[in-house]
């Protein structure tokens, strides 16, 4: 289901990243259309862990997840997912504490993927679905260069803004000889589609069209886009990415 985005489909980053997952990694996953991306594309082997907020569905807690993670299991390498919204509100302090005790780990690997869509995405989604257009005060999320901010904690900072460069850019970061912050400039408008669409979320997603949603453009084509990959990978059919 990875189709055309503007500029990165979320899917493909995370396909991408559970392609090049160490065999003993700890992953972990922030509340929003990250956890939808975590839970679609992650494919947990027998000796990885991963973790993400329960059933409250609370922000914030990939970063103090992944900190646990890696105080407990020192040694192996930790992946934090999270929101470019969830990190502005806690996981860039939460990168002071790894600044200060990453250098008594056993292996320095520890990776933030911000999601930089600049949208607190998934309750736009919620919103439409309930007949509402998004409301760009309420969801726009402040422009941050997280690579810069790594770069200023004596990280490393990885930007990525082309598809093409996914791949290469999980190699670099899982090679790393320090913590990372590989920010990567996501479509917001890629639907997190549920494995079964409610009549009446249909419905709330046209009406919220029909009022004005600033971006029903998009919507509407990555929606129509997402719904044929999904019947074309029913009938074992590829998409163009």
């Amino acid at each position: 289901m990875q189709t055309k985005a503007d500029p990165i489909n979320p899917r493909r980053v995370f396909t991408s990243l559970n392609d090049k997952l160490p065999q003993n990694a700890i992953i972990t996953a922030d509340a929003g259309s990250t956890a939808d991306w975590y839970g679609f594309h992650i494919k947990l082997g027998r000796n990885q862990m991963g973790n993400l907020s329960g059933r409250m569905a609370s922000m914030l807690g990939a970063m103090p997840y992944a900190m646990a993670g890696k105080f407990a299991h020192p040694d192996r390498p930790v992946v934090c997912t999270i929101g470019d919204g969830a990190f502005q509100m806690l996981g860039m302090n939460g990168m002071l504490t790894v600044k200060r005790h990453w250098k008594e780990w056993d292996n320095p690997t520890f990776i933030v993927l911000v999601v930089d869509n600049g949208d607190l995405n998934q309750v736009s989604w919620e919103m439409r679905v309930a007949g509402d257009p998004r409301w760009d005060t309420a969801q726009l999320v402040e422009p941050m260069d997280y690579a810069g901010y790594a770069d200023l904690l004596g990280f490393q900072g990885i930007r990525v803004e082309d598809p093409d460069d996914i791949g290469a850019a999980w190699d670099q970061a899982f090679a790393a000889d320090r913590p990372v912050i590989l920010s990567v400039k996501t479509d917001p408008n890629t639907p997190p589609l549920p494995a079964h669409i409610a009549s009446a979320q249909a419905k709330g997603l046209a009406k919220s069209l029909l009022h004005g949603d600033p971006d029903s453009g998009e919507v509407i084509a990555q929606s129509a886009r997402a719904g044929a990959a999904r019947l074309f990978a029913r009938m074992g059919l590829k998409t163009e990415e």
